[in-house]
């Protein structure tokens, strides 16, 4: 039984330029630029130096904590170790690699049979993820073996997320008609690390292609349901994903694993199954370039490190763009320079031509309250903004704005364009920053 969580959109999809596109393998640039910043938490410390030579899978950054480890996507010589812009508005430390073009593999990386990975116990398993770099895929990038580790004894209920509910997005989707057998094989590897008999695969009912390939691939007893939602923006969502495969809503300021659930996306899981069986870390990933400008809109197998100025070279586009985003259109981050690069959490590069310009002048909140019907989280947005142009950080926090997911309805929403989600990501570090003890 699916349950409609509150509010929500319907975009249009836009998923028609590439969904029934086969994904075509990206040629490796001669020039990686590989961020040492792909996942919430610690950045890594680069583990090379300049004229190091670098083989495919080899680690080349890793740190304490809150941190996943990354690996060369690409076999050559270290040309710097410096400053390079990251996808995420800012400038962080990067790993530039001349590419040989010899694909020379690291002596780590040794495939693993049924029956080695069958004796492995869950911790071994999850040290195995850990050591692959494996981030949450879907744009969260948490470290997954922390979620994994932290839910195990917890976690009754594992979702794979192949609901990509973003617009233009078709990524997850030809992964999975591509891919079934690993997505549904990294699943099981969760499953086993869990010690769970069930596992649910939750997909939009716009994805018939996908939902009708996972289903043939699964063997009976395998204990695992696709579970086909209505199409609704943000099902993909973690919260509304759970609530709408098990009717749980996870509570105020907490995690799934409180109400029993974890999520993975479903590149995730099929990275699990490449680090497990395969022992590939995590150096490459499928990204959508698409966008209503696009001349020849592709999902590209691309290797870490791929500048976005090579991915739209790939593509064209049929006039200057208005804006490229890192992600989609309802939550992706516009660039300000197209030399920063893909990373684990980039599953799109989309291409907005000047018909989607909608800035307004003199932008003035109408109090018409469509902000408010929409928002999934439950959540004022009229008075979050408000609170938001006083500086009242109190109010603020009343208006629970910390359990924002940025989804972007509230603006998609908004008749008078209402910068709202900007405004959101503000006012969160505004609470952030009058939690930090002042400095002496």
């Amino acid at each position: 039984m699916a349950f409609s969580f509150f509010g929500g959109v319907h975009p249009k999809e836009n998923k028609f330029y590439t969904c029934d596109k086969q994904t075509e393998v990206f040629p490796e640039p001669d020039v990686i630029v590989i961020p040492m910043s792909q996942n919430i938490g610690a950045p890594c410390m680069p583990l090379v130096k300049k004229g190091d030579p670098v083989t495919v899978g080899q680690k080349i950054g890793d740190n304490q904590g809150l941190c996943a480890p990354i690996h060369s996507s690409v076999s050559g010589t270290v040309k710097a170790v410096e400053m390079r812009p990251h996808n995420t508005g800012t400038n962080v430390m990067s790993v530039v690699i001349q590419n040989d073009h010899l694909d020379t593999l690291c002596e780590t990386v040794k495939p693993r049979t049924q029956e080695e990975v069958d004796a492995l116990s869950p911790m071994e398993l999850v040290d195995i993820i850990h050591e692959g770099g494996l981030v949450g895929m879907g744009g969260a990038t948490f470290p997954t073996h922390v979620k994994l580790s932290g839910g195990i004894g917890k976690v009754d209920t594992v979702i794979i997320n192949a609901g990509e509910c973003e617009p233009y997005i078709t990524a997850d989707d030809r992964l999975c008609r591509e891919h079934p057998d690993e997505v549904i094989s990294g699943l099981k590897v969760i499953m086993k690390i869990f010690g769970l008999k069930e596992g649910h695969i939750g997909i939009e009912d716009n994805k018939p292609e996908a939902i009708k390939i996972l289903k043939s691939n699964l063997i009976n007893g395998d204990g695992i349901s696709v579970d086909a939602l209505p199409a609704k923006y943000p099902q993909g969502a973690e919260k509304q994903l759970i609530y709408a495969i098990t009717g749980r809503e996870v509570p105020s300021g907490g995690l799934p694993a409180a109400v029993g659930c974890a999520v993975f996306n479903a590149a995730t899981a099929k990275a699990i199954h490449d680090v497990v069986y395969k022992g590939m870390p995590l150096i490459s990933r499928i990204v959508t370039v698409s966008g209503d400008i696009v001349m020849e809109p592709k999902n590209l197998l691309v290797p870490i490190g791929t500048s976005f100025d090579d991915l739209l070279g790939a593509v064209g586009h049929s006039e200057n763009p208005y804006k490229v985003l890192s992600g989609g259109p309802m939550m992706g981050v516009a660039q300000y320079d197209l030399s920063v690069t893909t990373t684990k959490g980039v599953n799109a590069v989309t291409i907005l031509g000047h018909k989607n310009r909608y800035a307004v002048e003199d932008v003035r909140c109408l109090r018409c309250g469509k902000c408010i019907d929409a928002c999934p989280m439950h959540l004022m947005p009229v008075l979050m903004y408000k609170a938001l142009q006083d500086g009242d950080v109190d109010g603020l926090k009343a208006s629970n704005m910390m359990d924002c997911i940025e989804c972007g309805c509230c603006a998609y929403t908004c008749p008078a364009s209402v910068p709202l989600v900007h405004g959101f990501r503000v006012g969160k570090q505004l609470i952030r920053s009058a939690a930090q003890p002042a400095k002496k």
